[in-house]
């Protein structure tokens, strides 16, 4: 049976950086939020972010269409927005699936 073990934070990850590198909390949780800052950045100008080995955050544009109200079967327009979406890469895919 999966279960959840919880949830990976920015003051983890800085941690993890301060073990490794021995920088100070406060320099590891500036590195953690410059990365994160970074891939804000990207995404909010319309890149996509690619990290090797890990996945990447892909950008779309959807066009309008038309929804249906499930309660009410009710057409209503869906506006033109941009979604985000994870693609996993196969190293990631593989160790998920590995446990």
């Amino acid at each position: 049976m999966m279960r959840s073990v919880g949830t990976l934070t920015r003051a983890d990850l800085a941690e993890t950086i301060n073990r490794k590198m021995g920088l100070s909390r406060a320099e590891s949780l500036d590195i953690v939020e410059a990365i994160l800052a970074k891939m804000c950045d990207a995404l909010s100008d319309g890149e996509n972010v690619k990290i090797s080995g890990f996945g990447s955050f892909v950008l779309r544009d959807k066009k309008e269409r038309i929804g249906r109200n499930p309660k009410t079967g009710i057409e209503v327009p869906i506006t033109p927005r941009r979604v985000m979406t994870f693609r996993a890469s196969q190293l990631l895919k593989e160790r998920i699936a590995n446990g």
